[in-house]
């Protein structure tokens, strides 16, 4: 069996993907771009694990809704228009993925995938916080309650509970916070946590394994064999390995060409803020429908976070966004004002978004020694402890408790 396993990228993915491997035994290295003290999608993220979201970003009617929305500049979805080949080729196969045919063929794997990661969290054996009570859509409009209400048929007949409710049955079960709301469902297999305080402990655990960070280490290269991978050439030196698990967020694109792989994918910039004193504190995590941003206590703070801005890998702080997310929150929470968020330091960070929606999770059959784990979109922290599993499953040579044929690294080439 091989023992020696780097793990390209330090994100909440690869953290647990570590920790899986870690755990049976393997010698572990991590490696990552940036500094210990960092700020990616894996902290600043909105802390759900939502076995409710089974169907993929790429379904019917994105397209239009997002055609709609990216002429408004606070809307949740932004398209920079500009002349890049590589968004043209990424709009396409989303284009083509958006069938009812293929959110049919992807609804019970997501939901399979979450199902096991909920199953992970709770079987982790280490102290973060997971908060199990529920999930609500809240709709402010008939319409979308309507909507919502299909797609809670849906999930009961996926096997995941689904209880409709009016605002009176949304108010019984969150009755501290008042809500503007007609109606919304509640699931209750969804939990909540904070991605800070989560990700402080898995590399505490990670220590105390054993498991090498090598921080601040730029991939520059790979030394390969005619089918495998021998070892990776960064900044810092030169790191042998027996499997290599590339989990490198949107980041994992460019070091997959440096492999002759192709693993299409966008950054889909999203901003939080985080109201550390807040005028009133949910029980409940809550995603508002019409405005698609999600609202989730932690720790006593409040985080609001929102958007799908893909304007390439820019860090810029794009203010009327923002604005969009405070002034949809006090739509859907009128105990808040503007003046709840005077001061308030907005987070961005870049979700890595596959064109169908669909993670790249599997062996590829270029190198016989390389994993793909990445291309989670908003789902990485949700989906990140079964996704370790998986990985750790694989490097056995185990089959793996979820079927991964819509999730292989090679489908687009």
């Amino acid at each position: 069996m091989s023992r020696r396993v780097v793990v390209l990228g330090a994100g909440v993915v690869g953290l647990c993907t570590a920790l899986e491997c870690a755990r049976r035994g393997f010698s572990v290295v991590v490696v990552d771009r940036k500094p210990r003290r960092r700020d990616g999608c894996s902290f600043g993220n909105a802390g759900m694990v939502v076995p409710s979201h089974f169907i993929p970003l790429a379904a019917p009617g994105m397209v239009s809704l997002g055609l709609r929305w990216m002429w408004n500049s606070e809307s949740p979805f932004y398209i920079k228009p500009r002349l890049d080949p590589s968004l043209v080729a990424w709009g396409m196969r989303f284009w083509r993925a958006a069938t009812r045919a293929r959110v049919a063929a992807a609804a019970p794997v997501l939901r399979d995938l979450s199902l096991l990661s909920r199953s992970c969290f709770r079987g982790m054996d280490l102290e973060f916080g997971l908060v199990e009570k529920g999930l609500l859509m809240l709709c402010k409009e008939d319409h979308s309650l309507e909507e919502e209400v299909r797609a809670a048929g849906m999930a009961n007949e996926l096997g995941i509970p689904a209880v409709v409710l009016d605002a009176k049955g949304l108010a019984a079960l969150d009755p501290e916070v008042t809500m503007d709301v007609c109606g919304g469902i509640h699931f209750p297999k969804d939990c909540h946590l904070s991605p800070g305080r989560f990700m402080g402990v898995l590399e505490e655990e990670l220590l105390r394994l054993g498991v090498r960070f090598h921080w601040e280490s730029e991939v520059l290269d790979f030394d390969t064999g005619s089918s495998s991978l021998k070892e990776v050439e960064t900044s810092g030196g030169e790191i042998c390995g027996d499997v290599f698990v590339l989990c490198a967020g949107v980041w994992s694109s460019k070091l997959a060409k440096t492999l002759r792989l192709s693993l299409p994918m966008q950054g889909g910039k999203g901003y939080s803020l985080t109201l550390t004193n807040p005028p009133q504190l949910p029980r409940l995590c809550s995603i508002c429908t019409e405005a698609r941003i999600a609202v989730t206590p932690m720790d006593g703070a409040l985080r609001f976070g929102g958007t799908m801005e893909l304007s390439g890998l820019g860090e810029s702080v794009a203010l009327r966004r923002v604005r969009g997310i405070i002034r949809s929150a006090m739509r859907y929470f009128p105990a808040f004002s503007e003046a709840d968020f005077a001061g308030v330091e907005p987070w961005s960070g870049f979700r890595p978004v596959s064109p169908d929606g669909m993670p790249y999770l599997g062996r590829t059959r270029r190198w016989k020694n390389l994993l793909v784990a990445t291309g989670h979109a908003m789902m990485g922290l949700s989906l990140a402890p079964a996704t370790g599993k998986i990985v750790s499953d694989l490097i056995e040579e185990s089959d793996p408790a979820v079927d991964l044929s819509l999730l292989d690294p090679d489908r687009f080439g």
